[in-house]
């Protein structure tokens, strides 16, 4: 308990600013000549009401009418804004420094405390001003048996392998984000990014530097933007969030403690109907050792690296059974440099041989919602090389020398995602299925090309599986889902997936690496069949005022006979995620 609550004072700014904006508010608007508010027909709201009201008001993201007819980014601001290539919108707009140097402030709520510190001017024209903001995430896990069971991959943080993870886990993290977002006019821009992190619990596993961080720097960037070439053209350089892909294949690793972050720089060009994004990254060195926890340690990892191009094309809107529609082209090439354990897991038998490997991602998506209907169809070929090393390495049970040699990769990825919405029904209820197909196999030869698919960069808890038992690799997920809103502060979805393995010459995978059992599921001299098993779940969103929400996860997983002959357990999850954001 005693490290659970050796960083407990990462609250107290949070609490702090809470209780001084009200005061800063009130300065603010006596600066400005505005009279205060003494007699009103309403009834003045404490601050805690303020906080909490769920009564229209706060920063809407955007009006009601179609964002294509005022935002900047036109078309590509429809739906949730992802399309923008900046991430989608919030509450308090897009995620903290993904917001364009084009974008206007909305109309805020003048009895909202926060909104004192977003779009302060710092000259008389308005020109130059300044946005602070700050995030701060209370999360709790409980795991009846973590990853079905499986045993800790050798080489795993804290142990040499081999060992099970301690049944009936409850894990507990908290998270701060604080930002600045200076404007020098309409071109120039400078964001900064602060975080600390702590996680603690009972029976805890996997804390590595992904859960636990000392005050360090999460983004630090510069962007200028101009009107080029008929079009909007902008330049991000430093260290930043990179969310301009399809959300089951590169996430800013909410569902962790620390979110993933990039350093290098992109260049984008925005047209009317046309959208071009271009990148180079190298990931930010988050993993330190044990016992090493000073403040802005985070450096460049160069043995991970992400590139590429992406190409957006709107086509034409169209009408669908009396209603509007509208889509999106994604064409895209994303390139993975790796090393360790991201790296061999699905490709060695033996994971702890060290390697690296090159992906090639080639991929196209086409989504948008025609009338009542939203869908989503991708498509993603994934070729490379896999790089062993000449070396020995322990594997949990014994001493095991690895040749040099290199591996051919040939894999791919099917998703797709269907839902129909009835808009005008109380409760708005929607329907639809999504399935999704990552191949596998070769994982057991030595020589041959490996087909296992790998999603390094894609975990995102309300895609695939929420309790990150199963990630896309060697799997085949058909998920029934139903959802509705008894009222527009709270979303409630039921979903039931089933997973079968892809290939039965392959094991399956977590964001650990492998799932490790006594007996493993790829043994050829047993046939342990496909079906892996079902995880019927819910998910409740409850947003309790502009800043504050409450999201939940539970699951029951109910793995296969073939998964419990091999090691593998059934397993009850549930998460829970207090966000306030300011």
């Amino acid at each position: 308990m005693r490290q659970l609550f050796s960083n407990r004072t990462a609250l107290y700014p949070a609490i702090i600013l809470t209780g001084l904006t009200a005061c800063a508010a009130t300065a603010h608007a006596a600066s400005n000549g505005d009279p205060l508010h003494v007699e009103t027909t309403t009834p003045q709201r404490s601050l805690l009401d303020r906080i909490m009201h769920t009564a229209p008001g706060g920063c809407p993201p955007t009006p009601k009418d179609d964002p294509a007819t005022y935002s900047p980014y036109g078309v590509f601001a429809r739906g949730d804004g992802s399309e923008t290539g900046f991430g989608p919108e919030s509450q308090y707009g897009i995620p903290a420094g993904m917001e364009g140097t084009r974008r206007v402030k909305s109309a805020c709520d003048k009895d909202d405390p926060f909104d004192a510190y977003k779009h302060m001017k710092l000259n008389d024209s308005g020109s130059i001003w300044l946005s602070l903001a700050g995030e701060t995430k209370i999360r709790n896990w409980y795991d009846q048996h973590p990853v079905f069971g499986a045993l800790t991959p050798p080489g795993d943080v804290g142990g040499i392998g081999g060992e099970k993870r301690r049944n009936h886990s409850g894990r507990f993290g908290v998270r701060n984000l604080w930002s600045a977002d200076l404007h020098l006019g309409e071109h120039v821009r400078f964001f900064g990014q602060l975080i600390n992190a702590d996680a603690g619990g009972w029976r805890p596993y996997g804390y590595d530097g992904t859960f636990r961080k000392n005050i360090d720097a999460q983004q630090a960037f510069v962007e200028f933007s101009a009107n080029l070439l008929g079009g909007h053209s902008g330049f991000i350089f430093g260290r930043q969030q990179f969310l301009d892909a399809p959300d089951y294949m590169i996430g800013n690793r909410d569902v962790l403690n620390v979110p993933l972050s990039w350093n290098g720089f992109r260049v984008y060009q925005i047209w009317k109907r046309v959208r071009i994004d271009a990148f180079d990254f190298v990931k930010t060195k988050d993993q330190h050792p044990v016992g090493a926890p000073q403040a802005f340690r985070d450096t460049e990892d160069y043995t991970t690296r992400l590139y590429g191009v992406n190409v957006t094309i709107a086509p034409p809107d169209f009408s669908f059974m009396g209603e509007k529609g509208y889509s999106f082209l994604n064409l895209f090439y994303y390139g993975y440099k790796l090393a360790g354990g991201a790296a061999q897991s699905t490709v060695m038998s033996e994971p702890s041989a060290w390697g690296s490997t090159t992906r090639n991602n080639f991929g196209l998506r086409w989504h948008g919602e025609a009338g009542p209907i939203s869908f989503s169809f991708g498509g993603v070929y994934q070729q490379g090389i896999f790089h062993q090393q000449n070396m020995s390495a322990f594997n949990g049970r014994n001493i095991v020398h690895y040749d040099d040699k290199h591996r051919n990769v040939n894999a791919f990825a099917i998703n797709s995602t269907v839902d129909y919405h009835f808009r005008h029904v109380m409760w708005h209820p929607s329907f639809g299925f999504q399935t999704d197909i990552y191949s596998g196999g070769g994982d057991r030869g030595s020589t041959s090309a490996t087909n296992t698919y790998i999603e390094p960069f894609g975990v995102n808890t309300n895609y695939l599986d929420p309790t990150n038992y199963l990630t896309g690799s060697n799997l085949i997920n058909f998920a029934p889902k139903i959802g509705f809103s008894p009222t527009k502060y709270l979303q409630i979805q039921f979903k039931y997936p089933f997973y079968w393995r892809y290939s039965h010459h392959d094991d399956t995978y977590s964001i650990y690496g492998r799932n490790v059992f006594g007996n493993q599921i790829n043994n050829p001299e047993g046939d342990h069949g496909f079906y892996v098993g079902m995880a019927p779940q819910a998910e409740v969103a409850l947003k309790l005022g502009p800043h504050l929400t409450w999201d939940q996860h539970v699951v029951r997983f109910m793995t296969s006979h073939n998964m419990h002959r091999v090691g593998a357990q059934n397993a009850t999850y549930y998460q829970s995620d207090l966000t306030l954001t300011y």
